[in-house]
């Protein structure tokens, strides 16, 4: 016997990853340059040279111990460059003890969400939302509770949120900036989340933890992202250098426990705890090496800003209807009809990858990356114009 849940998630992954796979077959067959893949958040911009240097550096060093084992929650040198980073960004008292190295973000999500929480609880998620949230909730045992993000702008819906939580209540996840749809939460937005989670807190007599996922931290064009941490107590975060340093596939990311979370000590345990029941131990150590150094590194923004404007070039002269992004690389883009899944379908057939909106708590829009090349998105255009005629 196999076990059915894991059966279902096998036999039916991740919708970007689908679309990932068959584009690359799609390109075996008929070329690269003839497929536009806007599907999954794979930086085009090269890591900075830096840590190619990094890395060539470090392959100097012996081998038994450039590859050793480092300890369960990390090399404590990178993690106080870790602690030392959010000290000096964010004025927060961060502690090496606080934070733990992870195989990634989504990594840091599992491990945090298993960590805080108990089966039956609930953890709220604001929709749109990132696919593998619910999936995370519910291999902890958990409810996922899906709250609608306000049509009008986007930004967290305090009253829903309110309205939502009860006293199976463990976490709230937010994403800013947010994948899939661009959005940055305002700080008013922010403290507005912190003061009703404070007061639900005193309520209910338990925390309420935020889960705060920031891959996409430093990638924004104009608008600032406050540092949950310093506005509600409760508050985890989840990080990753995949988009920042364009390193992706090396997975390595970390969790921070909020040194302002009174019992933090013992919070940090439970993650520790957590990492070593799910074998999240001991991050790539390599990468632990190099984030260490390269942890203050600049991300190359304006790229994805060229890009971004190149594709709502084309949405602007082909009339479709978008939400402009402040953040992240993504393009939410309005369907042109009712079910995104055949409208992705139908942009499929012309080459064009897309991910439809239902694997991300939504119906009735589309998810665009657009940090391919600028090549892929001008000659994507072509595609754009055929879908736009198939409902003309």
């Amino acid at each position: 016997m196999i076990n059915e849940r894991m059966y279902a998630l096998g036999s039916q992954p991740n919708p970007i990853r689908v679309q990932f796979a068959y584009g690359l077959q799609r390109k075996a067959e008929i070329g690269e340059e003839n497929v536009y893949d806007l599907s999954i958040g794979n930086p085009s911009i090269p890591a900075p040279p830096a840590v190619r240097e990094r890395i060539e550096e470090l392959l100097e060093e012996p081998a038994q111990s450039l590859h050793a084992y480092s300890m369960a929650a990390g090399l404590m040198s990178a993690r106080q460059s870790v602690a030392d980073n959010l000290r000096k960004r964010f004025g927060i008292q961060a502690t090496a003890a606080n934070v733990y190295f992870t195989a990634g973000a989504t990594a840091a999500l599992y491990i945090t969400t298993a960590a805080i929480t108990h089966p039956g609880d609930e953890v709220i998620v604001n929709a749109p939302y990132f696919t593998e949230y619910k999936v995370m909730i519910e291999s902890a045992q958990c409810t996922c509770v899906e709250v609608p993000m306000r049509a009008s702008d986007f930004q967290l819906d305090i009253d829903a949120l309110r309205d939502a939580i009860n006293p199976k209540t463990a976490a709230i996840v937010i994403n800013s900036p947010n994948n899939p749809v661009g959005c940055i939460y305002t700080q008013q937005n922010i403290e507005e989340l912190a003061a009703m989670l404070t007061q639900k807190e005193e309520e209910l007599g338990h925390p309420i933890y935020l889960i705060s996922d920031e891959p996409y931290r430093e990638i924004t064009y104009g608008k600032e992202v406050p540092f949950t941490a310093n506005f509600y107590r409760d508050t985890i975060v989840c990080y990753s250098w995949a988009k920042s340093l364009s390193l992706p596939g090396e997975r390595i990311g970390y969790i921070y426990v909020s040194d302002n979370i009174p019992n933090a000590a013992e919070v940090s345990a439970a993650v520790g705890g957590a990492g070593r029941a799910l074998g999240f131990i001991c991050a790539p150590v390599l990468f632990q090496r190099v984030v260490e150094t390269c942890i203050d590194l600049p991300t190359d923004v304006e790229a994805y800003a060229r890009n971004r404007k190149l594709l709502t070039d084309i949405m602007d002269d082909l009339g479709y209807e978008y939400i402009q992004p402040d953040g992240a690389f993504y393009l939410w883009v309005k369907a042109l009809e009712d079910d995104s899944q055949a409208f992705c379908d139908k942009a499929k057939s012309h080459d064009l990858l897309l991910v439809n909106s239902d694997c991300f708590g939504v119906p009735g829009w589309a998810r665009a990356g657009y940090c391919v090349s600028a090549e892929t998105i001008k000659n994507s255009r072509k595609a754009w114009e055929a879908l736009k005629r198939d409902y003309e």
